[in-house]
């Protein structure tokens, strides 16, 4: 099973076919190409040569994938945003239940923790910003 990084780990040189993953200005994801010319050293870029003939300059590395690969980094990506919200899913989970649901005791400080703005904030990073600010005189 690959990963989307895998699958657009190395660069496409001319000539290479490639699909879009992305979007772009008159072009949708899965739109057909060509590569006709590679650009870039730390950011590559690319000019590809769509199916209807028209050449589209500046596409970026990450919007692209070899023709082959393409429905393996589709299920690929698929996969990915699943895991990630299972992920993020569970971390909310974690907080919850770490957070004191009592609104009393978070405001009096009964816990060690501060909300501010939605935000819990523990004791000992308070006393870290008190003791800074006595030592610059703030």
């Amino acid at each position: 099973m690959s990963s989307t990084t895998e699958l657009q780990a190395k660069p496409f040189v001319r000539g290479t076919k490639v699909r879009l993953v992305e979007d772009i200005a008159g072009y949708r994801a899965g739109s057909c190409g060509k590569i006709a010319v590679a650009n870039g050293f730390t950011w590559k870029r690319y000019w590809v040569r769509f199916d209807d003939g028209k050449a589209v300059g500046h596409i970026d590395h990450h919007a692209l994938v070899k023709r082959g690969d393409y429905d393996a980094f589709v299920l690929a990506r698929g996969r990915e945003e699943v895991e990630a919200t299972k992920v993020a899913e569970a971390a909310l989970a974690e907080a919850q239940d770490a957070t004191p649901t009592d609104s009393a005791a978070v405001g009096s400080g009964a816990t060690g923790l501060v909300q501010v703005n939605g935000v819990t904030i523990p004791q000992r990073l308070l006393d870290m910003s008190s003791a800074a600010r006595k030592r610059l005189g703030a």
